[in-house]
């Protein structure tokens, strides 16, 4: 059962989907779950299918299209900006402390790609989540400032930063704004030398495999600042005390960064590494994501 619900970050009106455990009963109380979705992606995508079959294990669990995207509101659109999505999980516990059939202190938090970046950056200060898992992370910072686990040089992050502080003053000045897509926009644009997640997000982003309406796929330029200074990994060996499940497919190009996160940690830890899958096999193809579920379910047990 789902139940579409809002919630606010601050001025901005989150539209949200509330998943409910089969025989849902309001005189019962469940353990929850916050659910946040990969960059440029939407609650009606992989985040919304994961939310559907955690909550058929008996968790309740909202998901939710992050501040400046998808339904939700807040101005300029497309606005990929870490520290407010990391606010905005904040909020969607808020929200799960309000329901009365919601038992605040069995509360946990996952993410999917981007989405499993900030899950991790979210519970290193919040302690309302008691557990955080994520399925193929890839934390928003690190990823951008540099590609699959390899950094930039200095000078081209400079380059980077130099051509959005341009761009800001220009749109000061009432130049339109600049976007730049997360995943290839044409199938042209794909060669043999395009890595598999851009290959594969093309399929799953720009395809009915998984596309949606409100789904851009797409940032605004000018978030570039904001996600060079975030880091969802930088506090993990002092403050991620709970416990931790990452879940990478073999094959991903991305489990370098679960890889980096499992060796921060210090705390409970598991990486489950989900044979022969990739990043984006591991957000709808139902043989890989038959194993991640169970695992998440039995991992959230704890809560």
């Amino acid at each position: 059962m789902v139940e579409s619900v809002s919630f606010r970050n601050r001025e901005v009106e989150i539209a949200g989907h509330l998943h409910l455990p089969g025989n849902f009963s309001e005189d019962k109380r469940y353990p929850a779950l916050v659910g946040i979705h990969p960059a440029g992606g939407v609650k009606e995508q992989t985040i919304g299918h994961y939310a559907k079959r955690l909550a058929e294990h008996g968790f309740v669990t909202v998901v939710y299209d992050s501040s400046y995207q998808g339904a939700s509101g807040g101005e300029p659109r497309l606005l990929e900006d870490p520290a407010t999505r990391v606010e905005d999980a904040r909020c969607a516990a808020d929200f799960l402390t309000t329901l009365p059939f919601v038992d605040s202190d069995r509360m946990g938090v996952f993410g999917i790609c981007a989405g499993g970046g900030y899950a991790i950056s979210v519970a290193q200060t919040e302690r309302r989540f008691k557990a955080v898992a994520t399925v193929s992370a890839a934390p928003m910072g690190e990823g951008s400032r540099g590609f699959l686990g390899h950094l930039s040089p200095v000078a081209e992050q400079i380059g980077t930063l130099e051509m959005v502080a341009q761009q800001r003053t220009a749109e000061a000045g009432g130049a339109q704004p600049l976007y730049a897509p997360f995943v290839p926009e044409t199938l042209e644009e794909i060669n043999e030398s395009t890595p598999d997640l851009l290959r594969e997000g093309y399929d799953y982003y720009r395809t009915p495999r998984g596309q949606h309406p409100n789904s851009k796929g797409r940032f605004l330029l000018t978030s570039m600042d904001k996600m060079f200074a975030f880091s969802a990994f930088d506090q993990i060996p002092e403050l991620l005390t709970q416990p931790l499940l990452l879940i990478a497919g073999s094959k991903a190009d991305t489990k370098v960064f679960s890889d980096q996160a499992y060796e921060l940690s210090k705390g409970p830890k598991e990486l489950f590494v989900v044979d022969g899958a990739t990043h984006i096999a591991l957000y709808d193809v139902p043989e890989y994501v038959d194993q991640a579920i169970p695992r998440m379910a039995e991992f959230f047990a704890v809560l």
